[in-house]
């Protein structure tokens, strides 16, 4: 009796435990799946600048002309002097450059039009040293609550940073169980 019982037991064992070694998340699963979820869809911050032909006024557009000289002197923009108008005891004088970006700026520039450029002003990166808070809601469903430190390029100064508190945001995202793949992320 003993004998038929223990292959029934031995068999029942084997289910369970094939069953439910794929199911198991830990947080060393959870970071290495939001890191890679990071990699190929990052997080980053953008906004649209005009290019091209530019008129500067000395009193209104000093501080937006001095952020393209900024950018000038990185090798990010070309900027080309086309017409100046100094009027003679005023502090209202008018500038029209000529605005381009250089190979340096490719990889910040998400989409060019005309006169217009959409371009990466911060990105966010992932705290590898801070642990990631895992939240299971069942065997097949979880979220994962992770903190992304803020980086900043050469366009930051064109970013208004609503979020001052720190230099990182926390993100939660959605995990899901699927028995041809394992665990993926479905979304945020």
């Amino acid at each position: 009796m003993i004998k038929n019982i223990t292959p029934f037991c031995f068999l029942f064992l084997m289910l369970l435990s094939g069953c439910g070694n794929n199911v198991v998340l830990d947080q060393s699963t959870a970071t290495d799946l939001i890191s890679d979820y990071l990699r190929s869809n990052p997080e980053y911050e953008t906004e649209t600048l005009t290019l091209g032909e530019i008129k500067f006024k000395s009193k209104n557009d000093k501080f937006q002309l001095e952020k393209f000289k900024e950018l000038r002197d990185k090798d990010y923009v070309d900027m080309k002097l086309l017409d100046q108008n100094k009027r003679f005891l005023s502090k209202d004088s008018s500038y029209v450059y000529l605005i381009k970006f250089t190979d340096k700026s490719k990889p910040f520039i998400l989409k060019q039009e005309r006169n217009q450029a959409t371009v990466k002003v911060l990105e966010y990166d992932m705290e590898e040293s801070k642990s990631v808070t895992l939240n299971k809601s069942s065997n097949k469903k979880a979220t994962v609550t992770v903190m992304l430190r803020k980086v900043k390029n050469a366009f930051t100064i064109f970013y208004d940073d609503k979020n001052t508190g720190g230099n990182f945001i926390t993100k939660t995202y959605k995990l899901k169980y699927e028995k041809e793949q394992g665990w993926i992320v479905t979304g945020e």
